[in-house]
């Protein structure tokens, strides 16, 4: 079983990363299946992960807090209309277009409605 988790670890790490610049592919979930993968199949892989800048700067907040800052929610927000804007643009199907903006719609409804803001410290 430590081979299984070791690999869907590995692979929802690829995703994670993947997902930074595209706005389809959630970051931070994929984050904690790999870090929660990682805890059950090697320490080293957990250790480097809870140490290194990504997860310091897409995870940490949120998982321990179960908030982001609202100056972190405008940053996400601005690079996933920033990636969205430009795939709607793109896309040849009208339909495509229609999903592509309520995906939008609804990111920026759960990341200001249904995510808590991270008190100010």
């Amino acid at each position: 079983m430590r081979l299984v988790y070791l690999i869907i670890g590995c692979l929802s790490l690829l995703l994670g990363i993947i997902g930074i610049p595209l706005p389809i592919l959630p970051t931070t979930p994929f984050l904690l299946l790999a870090i929660a993968c990682f805890a059950r199949s090697s320490k080293r892989f957990e250790s480097w992960l809870y140490n290194s800048r990504l997860y310091q700067i897409y995870v940490a907040d949120y998982r321990e807090t179960k908030a982001i800052a609202k100056g972190r929610k405008k940053k996400i927000l601005l690079q996933i209309y920033l990636l969205m804007g430009i795939s709607i643009y793109f896309a040849p199907i009208i339909w495509v277009k229609i999903a592509l903006l309520g995906l939008t719609i609804f990111i920026t409804y759960y990341l200001f409605k249904v995510i808590p803001n991270k008190p100010e410290e």
